[in-house]
């Protein structure tokens, strides 16, 4: 009996987060209430508290999500890509990314949108920012490429254009063909991150 009652709460858990992520799409972060999560997922306020002490918590389990999406299939770590520096490594994660956009695109717009009115999100998504430009500047540390003092530019640089290109597609898509943004994106890439040429 306990291990069921686990698994309704657990199952709860996961309809909150699905429908409030729906209704977040729908709404926008603001205009979402308590309410709209709790009626969406066929429950209630008391409920959606039991699990949540509030929308932001709801939304920051959101960011765990994709967090987890987007490192669950990298093999080799992103770090490992940089220390390497092969030209085919840095195009088939970038390859791997650019496939994963169109199941992260909602959690991503949705956590864009709550920032400005929820500080913790915005740390959090600057936080990820910050953790992810560390990981490849370990890769150039192992590796010992280029001038130490200007590692953490040049993956400031190679993730913020990365990012950039992101943000564009979750809003219009691919307004350039994408293979042709994938060899640009590879080619800059390993003109910061690795010392392999361009491809053309």
């Amino acid at each position: 009996m306990a291990m069921l009652r686990e698994l309704q709460k657990q199952q709860t858990r996961q309809l909150l987060l699905e429908k409030g992520l729906e209704v977040i799409e729908t709404k926008g972060y603001v205009a979402t209430t308590i309410d709209d999560i709790a009626a969406a997922a066929g429950t209630t306020r008391t409920t959606f508290y039991l699990h949540f002490p509030s929308k932001a918590e709801l939304m920051s389990e959101l960011l765990r999500k994709v967090d987890e999406i987007l490192t669950q299939e990298d093999d080799p770590q992103l770090s490992t890509v940089v220390e390497r520096g092969e030209r085919q490594l840095v195009r088939a994660w970038l390859d791997r990314k650019f496939d994963q956009w169109a199941i992260i695109r909602p959690y991503i717009m949705a956590a864009h949108d709550a920032a400005p009115s929820e500080p913790v999100i915005s740390e959090s998504i600057e936080k990820w920012y910050e953790d992810t430009t560390a990981w490849m500047q370990q890769g150039l540390d192992r590796a010992g490429r280029f001038d130490p003092d200007t590692r953490r530019i040049r993956c400031t640089l190679a993730f913020g254009q990365f990012e950039f290109l992101s943000r564009r597609w979750f809003r219009l898509g691919w307004v350039t063909d994408r293979g042709i943004c994938l060899e640009t994106l590879t080619d800059s890439w390993c003109q910061l991150l690795t010392e392999e040429s361009s491809s053309r």
